[in-house]
């Protein structure tokens, strides 16, 4: 057997190619829309891939099955209870796939998603299994959110109940050898606990993974259904787009240059600009409206909370980094890349050219010092973007919560009647969140240099989980 994971640390994501070392067939599962990694690999090894399998539709990415089928003609897996516009293979439980010696064998496991499946590989028909590809059932550290793409009927606790079902009768029920192979890992927003391994077995999951302690059905979906991360806006984009008969990527179409005279008509029309660079570059001096996600975080998603999939985006970024920037992007379905504008490098330390210089801003981050002294005078109003698990293991007295990935829908409800200081866990994504807030009309907005971290070093935080 072949078997290779791709994993991409931005969007916690982890695809993989199944081969046959004999009959040279191969199939892929949970593709990401950038394929080339795949084709390069089946050429490698000269094989041939045949087939690609999404465990579920996946809400966090746009899956690369139509971009695999384009290139080499494969047929499309999904299970059973899946719905698309496009021609699939409906996989059913225990149905076996025969790649010449090597054998999938499909294992129904809703609970992430009423069409969720495993894939249980052997070496060869009849073996004892190796590995399980997991999809989002079963996670290293935890198992598969219930609220995050619920596509068909039933309720979010009738999926959590499918989900105990799943780990409890199906999964845990495997040999404890059986490697297991998710379809993410820490970072992701869907599970709350995942590890930052990328390969555990079934035994070791047994000892470590609270999720699949024995217990009770109704304290399983308790433990599943609260305390997840805020859902990102574009989730529910993705998971339905998963379903249609969307557009191909092209990886030869990139972004185009654009001058500093058509950056300021764009600036001035109100176009969305994503300036990919650092907090600390982008504070020192960014271009009015910009909203500030830095490349080196968790990009992609990142954007897909403060922007729509059919907003048109202008990228700045560093000499080298748009091509990065756009593909990123595409990964979650946001095609809608107008243009790019590279910021320079000079030794005044200007980053924009003078027909922009009019258009440039800064921006005066607090210290913990001075976020202190305005919270004691009551001066500004102090707002945490923190995720709830966050906040629950401390907070700063008189803050507000919102999450980062709900402050789209609901920054309206800020109060307008003293300036903003946002903050977060370190200082990266209130930075995203203060610019988003500047962009959006609240524009006596800044964060705090350091976010939580930094206050907890200096300053007692409140630490009894409340809200």
């Amino acid at each position: 057997m072949i078997l290779e994971q791709y994993y991409l640390e931005c969007l916690s994501h982890a695809s993989y190619l199944i081969g046959d070392e004999q009959t040279k067939r191969a199939i892929v599962v949970d593709p990401r829309r950038d394929i080339a990694d795949y084709i390069d690999e089946a050429e490698r090894r000269d094989l041939r891939i045949e087939g690609v399998i999404n465990t579920h539709f996946h809400a966090d990415f746009v899956s690369g099955h139509l971009e695999l089928v384009a290139a080499t003609g494969a047929w499309i897996g999904f299970g059973e209870a899946a719905d698309t516009d496009y021609p699939i293979r409906r996989l059913q439980h225990g149905e076996h796939i025969s790649l010449g010696s090597v054998d999938i064998q499909i294992l129904s496991t809703p609970g992430h998603t009423w069409e969720s499946i495993s894939l249980l590989l052997r070496d060869s028909a009849g073996a004892e299994p190796t590995a399980v590809l997991t999809g989002d059932s079963l996670f290293i550290g935890d198992v598969g959110r219930p609220d995050l793409a619920n596509l068909g009927t039933g309720t979010n606790t009738d999926l959590a109940r499918a989900m105990y079902k799943t780990i409890h009768h199906t999964l845990m029920a495997l040999p404890d050898h059986v490697q297991v192979m998710p379809a993410h890992g820490a970072g992701s927003s869907c599970g709350k606990n995942l590890s930052t391994d990328l390969v555990s077995t079934i035994g070791q999951q047994r000892l470590t993974n609270p999720s699949v302690q024995p217990m009770a059905e109704a304290n399983f979906v308790d433990l599943v259904t609260t305390g997840q991360p805020a859902i990102p806006q574009y989730f529910s984009t993705d998971a339905d787009l998963n379903k249609r008969n969307r557009a191909v990527y092209d990886s030869s179409r990139q972004p185009r240059e654009l001058t500093a005279e058509k950056m300021a008509k764009c600036v001035q029309d109100g176009t969305r600009l994503i300036d990919t660079r650092s907090p600390e570059e982008f504070a020192a001096a960014h271009l009015r409206g910009a909203v500030n996600v830095g490349l080196e975080g968790r990009f992609a998603e990142t954007c897909g909370t403060v922007t729509d999939v059919d907003e048109p985006i202008i990228l700045v970024t560093r000499p080298g980094d748009e091509a990065k920037a756009a593909m990123r992007l595409a990964r979650i379905g946001y095609d809608k890349v107008q243009g790019y504008f590279n910021t320079l490098t000079t030794d005044s330390g200007t980053p924009f050219p003078s027909p922009l210089i009019g258009l440039v801003e800064q921006t005066e981050r607090l210290t913990v010092a001075e976020l202190a002294a305005a919270l004691q005078n009551s001066r500004v109003t102090l707002l945490d973007v923190r995720n709830q698990g966050e906040r629950d293991d401390g907070y700063i007295a008189g803050s507000l919560h919102i999450p980062l990935a709900e402050l789209a829908k609901r920054h309206t409800t800020l109060p307008q009647d003293r300036p903003l200081v946002v903050h977060c866990r370190s200082g990266w994504r209130s930075s995203v969140a203060a610019s988003f807030l500047r962009a959006s009309g609240h524009k006596e907005t800044t964060d705090l240099l350091g976010g939580y971290n930094a206050w907890e070093e200096t300053e007692t935080p409140v630490c009894d989980g409340a809200r």
